[in-house]
This record gives C-alpha cells, structure tokens and sequence, in this order.
C-alpha cells in the first residue's frame, strides 16, 4: 500500500516504514499526521481525491529535526567591486511512516 501526501508545498510518494526528509514540522509530539492526502492505493484498489482523499491519513514518526547542507548564495556585480556572499542550510525534519489509513 502506498499513498501521495503533500506537505511543506511538495508532494511525496511513501509507503509504511519509507524515512524522508520534509520541511520542518512544528510538531511537539513524537508522531505526526498528514490529512492531505490525494491518492491512496493498495494491491487492488485506487482512491484519487477531488482535491484530497475524504478520511484518509498518514501517520509518521519524527526522527529528527536538523538544517541540511550549506548552500554557498555569491552576488556579482561586475565594473562596480560589488559582491556578497551567503551561506544557507534549509531546516528539515525527518519522519518515518509508521501507518497509512484509507
């Protein structure tokens, strides 16, 4: 069985037991539910929502919540000795999915 949430703006394909990085969860708990859910499908079936699937749900673990890798953000201006130069790392958090429900 798998299913396609979408969460932080992207959309994801996961199944029970995937571990994958989202955007960061204001979550104080250890689980997590994702309620937009826009396909559920399982060996014989396939739910499409209209946007989403009525009373489905993913349940996910949280792992961890870090920053990724730095991103290195260099603004040139040429004839001018204008430029800057910026380090990013975009915060995440890791979820395993531990249940999903249709």
């Amino acid at each position: 069985m798998f299913a396609v949430i979408k969460t932080g703006g992207k959309q994801y394909k996961v199944a029970e037991g995937d571990v994958l990085s989202v955007e960061k969860l204001d979550s104080k708990n250890d689980e997590v539910t994702f309620d937009q859910i826009l396909l559920v499908s399982d060996s014989k079936d396939v739910k499409v929502g209209q946007p989403t699937v009525g009373g489905a749900k993913v349940i996910a673990k949280v792992l961890e919540n870090g920053k990724g890798k730095k991103k290195m953000v260099f603004r040139f201006r040429s004839k001018t000795r204008q430029h800057k130069k910026k380090g990013h790392r975009q915060p995440f958090t890791k979820v395993q999915i531990t249940k999903i429900t249709a």
